[in-house]
């Protein structure tokens, strides 16, 4: 796919007057049908006029789908210091 394409499709959301959670749903949901992942996050940031800054996380997970396990990486770093 071509840059431009993209580029084309999130600038077809700049004159219909939706709120910023609503369009980062609707191109998640977009992406969702066309891809089919297990997991797919989102992160939108938006820079609009008057310096205002929003950040929109979406995320898609298919029925029964279960992430890994969370590993706290710092616990193994103070370990490895410890060894000298």
């Amino acid at each position: 796919m071509e840059l431009k394409s993209p580029k084309l499709y999130i600038w077809s959301f700049r004159n219909e007057g939706h709120f910023h959670e609503d369009v980062t749903n609707r191109i998640l949901d977009d992406l969702a049908g066309l891809l089919n992942p297990r997991f797919m996050r989102l992160t939108a940031k938006f820079y609009v006029r008057g310096g205002i800054f929003t950040n929109v996380v979406a995320e898609h997970r298919q029925r029964g789908w279960q992430p890994a396990p969370y590993v706290e990486l710092s616990a193994f770093q103070a370990q490895s210091n410890t060894r000298g």
